[in-house]
């Protein structure tokens, strides 16, 4: 008798599917689910591919992927308004289901492959691929919903207790989710590329999901998450970041000189900050994404707020309060640099030439804002941001036209896994525990802001009078390399989550969250004859603002999603949120 997705498809009001379908096999009715189909390695490395193609990377053709385009963060302004993502209780929502159905996907492989007469060595990698992605889906919903349901069954109708049950404490959970992702890293073994499945990979993982549980449970308030802060428990998630890092470390991974370099390139497989990623086809995409195509189209794109520009370091390797460098953060019209691409252009090339150069990685040169365009190369589009400052991260001039400017046509390589967050990860956790030394900051934190010109700091940093979070200057320095070396990765949101930092994203409280560029110096007369309403953007004093207007208020439910309404109505043991 083939089950249902009672968890996720049933819920959502989708066609009811067959156990198999997670497993994509054409026919689908003719799937032999059995333990002889299970015995084959083949047949069990294929299905674990499949988990694969499910990592979004920078999107499926015409989807978005996980990077840059999760907007609600204090990093980025969205041109249309990035509120919470519920301000109501939705009937249903696929940051809850999705995960489900793959967690019922990796059930059913556990349980297949353990059920199988492969190798013991075969049965353990497969299962540990699998038990991989069970700790990633059920991390990405503990983030999102606290409690949820641990599920280690390929569950169907008539598991009514475990369909139907109880939410399980969130602190089970991710024991359990800790359980799964040692028991990758210590059965998936090496990859023949970086495009397979690794227990360096499970690592990297187990080092993001450990810093989270870790930071979590110490800053966590009984108002705002129902849940008080637990020091033991902190300590253990943070000592379990320390064995993360040192598995990888043992790896030989490396830093490349040059920051950006693993963001757009084609080819990956010799790029030795990489731990996994994602390819597309090329050279004509027959599966690629658009995350540069959005970034180099004539849309209005995300840009960079003022509130992240401000907390880049200046190159003396102090904050914007007390640097002895030159401040300006304005326009200058000069000529343009782009070839073929005559006139003068609005450049921040001087703001840019005194801050960390990563800051010139992930901007580009010109201002693009309102009716004032930016051109990247002779034939690229008109772009402009809403803040002005044009993302350049994902850009690569290796790309005809057509494939920069087409969405589903980009082809350069994903990284999923990569050096950088494990060793910030490393570094904070081990400054959260007060046993981070001087040649941790020197491997870590020290060796990334070296890449963008960023003289070495101590273990002592001088303090910057924008730290009034009470942590101490040490962690106020690790939290800016992690913002600025991670910008656009996907990490902010969360990130001000586990720190109890999210009423950052309160435009009233932090209203640099919503300004851009500096305009002052822009000469006007070189647009619409000088006439500033024509400009096509709200200016805030010199400053462009951002979705005039519309303000975005915190409150403490906000660290928490509602679970979906459909959801509770068709179990009557789930229970909601605080305060939704």
């Amino acid at each position: 008798m083939k089950n249902i997705y009672i968890i996720g498809c049933l819920a959502a009001g989708l066609t009811l599917a067959s156990c198999d379908d997670f497993l994509d096999k054409s026919p689908l009715d003719q799937f032999p689910n059995t333990s002889v189909y299970w015995s084959s390695p083949a047949n069990a490395e294929a299905q674990t591919n499949r988990l694969y193609n499910n990592i979004l990377g920078y999107g499926n053709g015409q989807t978005h992927g996980t990077f840059y385009f999760n907007f609600l963060n204090d990093d980025q302004a969205s041109p249309s308004f990035a509120n919470w993502t519920y301000i109501n209780i939705p009937a249903q929502s696929s940051s809850w289901n999705s995960p489900f159905e793959q967690i019922r996907g990796c059930n059913y492989i556990i349980t297949g492959v353990r059920s199988g007469s492969m190798a013991d060595n075969d049965k353990k990698k497969y299962e540990g691929i699998a038990r991989f992605m069970r700790a990633y889906q059920y991390y990405l919903l503990v983030r999102d919903y606290g409690d949820v349901q641990w599920i280690s069954i390929p569950a169907g109708v008539a598991d009514t207790d475990v369909v139907y049950g109880a939410r399980t404490k969130r602190d089970i959970v991710m024991d359990s989710v800790l359980n799964d992702i040692n028991y990758a890293v210590a059965t998936i073994g090496d990859a023949s590329s970086k495009t397979r499945w690794s227990s360096a990979a499970a690592a990297a993982l187990k080092a993001e999901i450990c810093l989270f549980e870790g930071t979590f449970r110490k800053y966590c308030t009984e108002a705002d998450n129902n849940l008080a802060p637990d020091a033991s428990r902190s300590k253990k998630y943070l000592e379990e970041v320390e064995k993360a890092y040192a598995f990888i470390k043992a790896k030989g991974y490396s830093l490349n000189p040059e920051y950006g370099t693993i963001y757009n390139s084609l080819d990956l497989k010799d790029n030795n900050e990489v731990i996994m990623c994602k390819a597309y086809s090329q050279p004509e995409a027959s599966f690629g994404h658009g995350t540069i195509a959005y970034t180099n189209s004539t849309s209005v794109m995300s840009g960079m707020n003022k509130d992240a520009f401000d907390s880049f370091l200046f190159l003396d390797g102090k904050p914007l309060a007390t640097t002895g460098m030159d401040t300006f953060d304005g326009v200058e019209m000069l000529p343009s640099k782009v070839a073929g691409v005559p006139g003068l252009v609005p450049s921040i090339a001087k703001a840019l030439s005194t801050r960390d150069k990563r800051l010139a990685v992930l901007l580009d040169e010109g201002l693009g804002f309102g009716n004032i365009f930016w051109t990247r190369y002779a034939g690229s589009p008109k772009m402009c941001s809403s803040t002005g400052y044009v993302v350049h991260k994902f850009y690569t001039d290796q790309l005809s036209n057509y494939n920069l400017m087409t969405i589903g046509q980009n082809t350069t390589q994903a990284p999923i896994f990569y050096l950088a967050p494990v060793l910030l990860a490393y570094a904070e956790a081990r400054a959260e525990l007060g046993t981070i030394t001087a040649q941790d900051l020197d491997e870590t934190v020290n060796a990334l802001n070296k890449r963008g010109g960023i003289p070495a700091m101590t273990l002592t940093p001088d303090a910057d009078p924008a730290n009034t979070s009470g942590i101490s200057n040490l962690l106020w320095e690790i939290r800016r390399c992690r913002r600025c070396e991670l910008m656009f990765d996907n990490f902010r949101f969360y990130d001000l989550v586990r720190w109890h930092w999210l009423d950052r994203l309160d435009s009233k409280k932090n209203p640099k969250i919503f300004l851009g560029a500096n305009v002052s110096g822009l000469d006007i007369s070189k647009f619409d004859n000088g006439e500033v309403e024509k400009l096509g953007a709200t200016l805030d004093g010199d400053y462009i603002r951002v979705t005039p207007g519309m303000e975005r208020e915190y409150a403490s439910k906000y660290y928490l999603l509602p679970v979906p309404q459909g959801q509770i109505g068709l179990n009557s043991n789930l229970t909601q949120n605080p305060n939704w």
